[in-house]
């Protein structure tokens, strides 16, 4: 979920979880959930939590847009994901 935060400028609060369907991480997510300015090259965001075996996870998240339709909306986006988890 993306919501629009910039009062000066294009930012945006991003909520996101990213779901494992398969593999020794089925059924666990791990979720993130902060600002996002979309005008960086390179974006970084907070892991706040997660579940099955990322419970309690934190870390961050890097996002790269690699490319985007300004007509459409779409975008082609990579997330490279730290994670500490006890």
């Amino acid at each position: 979920m993306y919501v629009s935060a910039g009062k000066d400028s294009f930012s945006l609060l991003m909520a996101m979880n990213f779901v494992f369907i398969d593999g020794p991480y089925n059924g666990s997510s791990i979720a993130i959930f902060g600002p996002n300015p979309s005008e960086r090259a390179v974006r970084e965001m907070p892991v706040v939590g997660g579940t099955g075996v990322f419970r309690f996870a934190r870390g961050y998240c890097q996002a790269r847009t690699h490319w985007f339709n300004a007509t459409t909306g779409d975008a082609t986006v990579e997330y490279d994901i730290l994670i500490r988890h006890d």
